[in-house]
């Protein structure tokens, strides 16, 4: 179902177990830096088949909300068993009424890509390898990011980008054009998973769109982000 990294493993007490004969229960302490605090309700949720619908992470209080990424983190081969990444060309919709700070963005947006307990990263880099395809998604493909004025308001903490501080909104909407997404008022991101070149033509039906003459190498046109 899922697994974590643990090490600095002591035993410190054995003794017969109660469940079957031959088996004994052990007691240990350990070091694990990714079983966080909160994580059980998701596990448990997850365990049972309840983790079925999206917005289960809506009301989760800010302290549960990294929790719950690193359990789609750390079960998603689990729930990736039998299912192929989306074919190219895809549109995922990523809802933003919800997003209210970073760990909510990156559920919403692995929401929008996994479904119900997604994972497309949690945090600036992981999302950035993400939007080169694979986890879910096939390059090229389309973001669209509904009520994302509202997100953008929820965004606006500074955070370090390089030698600068940008708005986090502004961030990831740079991390977005890096992978090949240009922004526009009226359209779509699309995201080819390879850094923008300057200077390509645009497709007609790009430029039909009136976005800015940007593309992905390739031939990969790109669209834009609301």
């Amino acid at each position: 179902m899922g697994s974590y990294f643990v090490n600095e493993l002591t035993v410190i007490d054995v003794k017969p177990s109660a469940s079957r004969a031959g088996l004994v229960d052990l007691t240990v302490t350990l070091w694990c830096e990714n079983a966080l605090p909160g994580a059980e309700r998701p596990w448990e949720l997850l365990r049972t088949g309840h983790l079925n619908h999206t917005g289960m992470w809506h009301e989760l209080a800010p302290e549960d909300r990294h929790a719950w990424l690193s359990v789609a983190l750390w079960s998603r081969e689990y729930q990736s068993q039998g299912k192929s990444d989306a074919p190219a060309g895809q549109v995922f919709t990523v809802d933003g009424r919800h997003i209210v700070d970073r760990d909510t963005f990156y559920c919403a947006i692995g929401e929008a890509i996994n479904g119900p307990g997604g994972y497309f990263g949690w945090n600036l880099d992981a999302l950035d390898d993400r939007l080169r395809g694979g986890w879910g998604a096939t390059t090229p493909f389309s973001l669209h990011w509904d009520f994302s004025d509202e997100a953008r308001t929820q965004l606006a903490k500074r955070v370090p980008a390089g030698d600068r501080e940008l708005a986090l909104f502004d961030l990831l909407l740079e991390i977005f054009k890096e992978r090949g997404c240009e922004r526009h008022p009226s359209v779509t991101a699309r995201c080819c998973g390879r850094t923008a070149v300057r200077g390509v033509p645009c497709s007609p039906q790009v430029k039909s769109a009136g976005v800015m003459p940007s593309a992905c190498p390739g031939g990969h046109s790109t669209n834009s982000i609301r």
